[in-house]
């Protein structure tokens, strides 16, 4: 059936092409909260794809299956179809997907689950550093701070985020640098880009051969602080977050010669003080609603036989 064949050669061209015109478009660190939502509508797309194709397929194949998805469907639009014209190839294709489709649950499954674990070890070891005082209440606690000779500070994620930060870091960060960092860490717990961290990890831990996932991982990674970056120069200004990060990372190496241990951190500074500007709010809108109709596009696809025999 060449719908199930079409869905899948349009998977897979989604999932070659997009990174490829991603990777080239000049407005992705001018608009990395834009940038994160195209990139979701991309890998929507190319899950959508798959799953209708396993449908497709599976209909196709079996009888029992197909009774389901056509169920109460008119005959012009199961004939549209050509169910009857089955081959090797579809019970084939339709358990291949189903088990990637089974294997990227397992994968999301095992994400969460060792992200809770960690969650719940940071937890501990704060608990430790930073124990209870009579009457106090854990569940509000939203700003921890720690003895520590080095400078970091950095969020735990849960359904109170804590922002934790070390006390070397409050005597280096100056003046307003301060709330520019904790405004940063705000703006991933506001955001939760947790959820997108480990969902771009399942996926590509889950399926390593495929660069769509692993590039969605890497960029994930990268556009989640570009975006807390914003949020907090929006608030304090590009340069007092570009300092708070120079301050923070600065006896690392990170800014010296040789290789960094954090190669975006220099570009992520660059990037708050050149200031370039924003794509305008129109520019922005209909970037975001091309990428809203990209996983519509399987959709249509599937729908084209029974719109035609419809007519």
């Amino acid at each position: 059936m060449w719908v199930s064949l079409a869905l899948f050669l349009l998977g897979l061209l989604t999932a070659v092409a997009a990174p490829k015109l991603l990777s080239r478009a000049d407005w992705v660190e001018r608009e990395p909260v834009v940038a994160l939502w195209v990139w979701q509508c991309v890998v929507a797309a190319v899950l959508v794809s798959f799953a209708l194709s396993m449908t497709f397929s599976a209909s196709v194949a079996w009888q029992a299956v197909r009774g389901q998805v056509f169920a109460g469907a008119p005959r012009a639009v199961v004939d549209a179809y050509e169910l009857g014209t089955s081959g090797p190839w579809s019970a084939v294709l339709a358990v291949a997907l189903a088990a990637g489709g089974v294997w990227s649950g397992a994968m999301l499954g095992r994400e969460i689950g060792q992200a809770r674990a960690r969650r719940r070890q940071h937890r501990c070891e704060l608990l430790v550093r930073a124990p209870l005082l009579p009457g106090e209440q854990p569940a509000g606690e939203r700003l921890v701070v720690l003895e520590g000779e080095r400078a970091n500070a950095w969020w735990v994620p849960g359904s109170t985020p804590r922002l934790v930060i070390t006390t070397a870091a409050l005597r280096r960060l100056k003046g307003r640098q301060l709330d520019a960092v904790l405004a940063h860490e705000q703006g991933h717990a506001r955001a939760r880009h947790d959820w997108l961290l480990h969902s771009s990890g399942a996926l590509a831990a889950g399926f390593p051969g495929i660069p769509v996932f692993a590039a969605f991982r890497e960029e994930m990674h990268r556009l989640v602080e570009l975006a807390a970056d914003d949020v907090a120069s929006r608030r304090f200004g590009r340069l007092t977050i570009a300092l708070a990060l120079v301050e923070l990372n600065e006896d690392r190496g990170v800014f010296g010669p040789g290789p960094a241990p954090d190669a975006g951190l220099p570009q992520r500074v660059n990037r708050l003080l050149t200031a370039t500007p924003r794509l305008t709010a129109g520019h922005r809108l209909r970037l975001t609603a091309a990428a809203s109709l990209v996983p519509i596009i399987p959709v249509l696809v599937a729908f084209v036989p029974a719109l035609r025999a419809l007519g």
